[in-house]
């Protein structure tokens, strides 16, 4: 017994060792808070960024929380309550229109069309726009970015939006769905995967995108406040290249690694729904494939806003938008 016990603490200590080790290894990840708009597969880059540990290896360990809704997660951001916000670009316009101080700055963007979908009660063969005159529209909430590329997208194809149709923008976001599958409206523009969900049980039918029918836009960004940037450029740097790196992995795998990659984050969806809405977002370009925010995108994305009724004042590319960083990393 007495030479087993000796035989085993060579062992024992290596264990430790290794223990010690990883311990270690983790207190060396910076931290990094991290507050989401809301939890969607429209943000599988950043979820790959997660599940395959490139965050990690540059040496962050990302704290991610959903702060469902615009408002409240750029008042997460203003009062140092995450370090990096995910959100729309237009949240940051917002912001300097009201004299900021310290304006969330645009560095890296995740998504380049809108996301919704135009979803109709019954098929439709050969589908036109003039088919949503007369109809009962159920559209976003109004000051929303999908309402306002809703009603973008409604004008560029011939419809008054306020008179050719009944308009409906009194529901909350959460009910949109439920709304239309209790026999509200006869068009309704959803997200996935709720438009997917609905073909599946035949309660709506996928007709249109306003993705490719509004263009290219930087509808989902992430930002950080300009103090933060200036006094940790470093970490946006780790944080950035992660992202870029998650940003090829996911237009270079197939989408059922994609879909397996992000499925953790999306336990009330089935696979096989999560990999038709990666096909669907992934095909229609939905995905920026580079973080650097382009600047006809951000002029289009204030013409929206323009047109909606909804921008406080034209805001400069170089004023909000930080192309530095993106640069740098993908010229390395």
């Amino acid at each position: 017994m007495k030479f087993i016990k000796i035989g085993l603490l060579p062992l024992i200590l290596f264990v430790g060792v290794l223990f010690m080790t990883a311990c270690g290894s983790d207190e060396d990840l910076t931290e990094v808070s991290v507050a989401e708009v809301t939890r969607s597969i429209f943000y599988a880059p950043q979820y790959v960024a997660m599940s395959e540990g490139f965050f990690e290896e540059e040496g962050l360990d990302v704290d991610l929380t959903t702060t469902w809704g615009g408002d409240n997660t750029m008042v997460t951001l203003l009062s140092d309550g995450a370090d990096i916000a995910l959100v729309g670009a237009e949240t940051s316009i917002y912001v300097y229109a009201q004299d900021s101080n310290d304006p969330a700055i645009n560095f890296a963007q995740l998504t380049q069309t809108d996301g919704t979908f135009l979803v109709s009660r019954e098929p439709v063969d050969d589908f036109s726009w003039d088919d949503l005159k007369g109809s009962t529209f159920l559209g976003q909430r109004v000051g929303g970015m999908p309402q306002m590329v809703g009603e973008y997208v409604l004008k560029e194809n011939g419809i008054d939006p306020h008179n050719d149709l009944e308009l409906i923008q009194n529901i909350d976001f959460g009910n949109i769905p439920s709304a239309f599958a209790s026999g509200t409206g006869d068009y309704v523009q959803l997200f996935e995967p709720q438009a997917t969900l609905f073909e599946q049980e035949g309660i709506g039918h996928i007709i249109d995108s306003f993705g490719t029918q509004s263009g290219n836009v930087p509808y989902t960004v992430y930002m950080a406040k300009e103090s933060f940037i200036d006094k940790d450029a470093e970490t946006i740097e780790k944080f950035t290249r992660a992202l870029h790196r998650a940003q090829k992995w996911v237009h270079e795998q197939p989408a059922d690694v994609v879909a397996e990659s992000i499925a953790d984050f999306f336990d009330d969806t089935p696979l096989d729904v999560i990999e038709q809405v990666v096909i669907r977002y992934r095909d229609q370009g939905s995905f920026a494939e580079s973080p650097l925010l382009q600047e006809q995108a951000w002029y289009h994305l204030q013409a929206i806003m323009e047109e909606a009724g909804e921008l406080p004042k034209e805001v400069s590319y170089d004023d909000l938008v930080n192309t530095e960083i993106p640069t740098k990393i993908m010229n390395e």
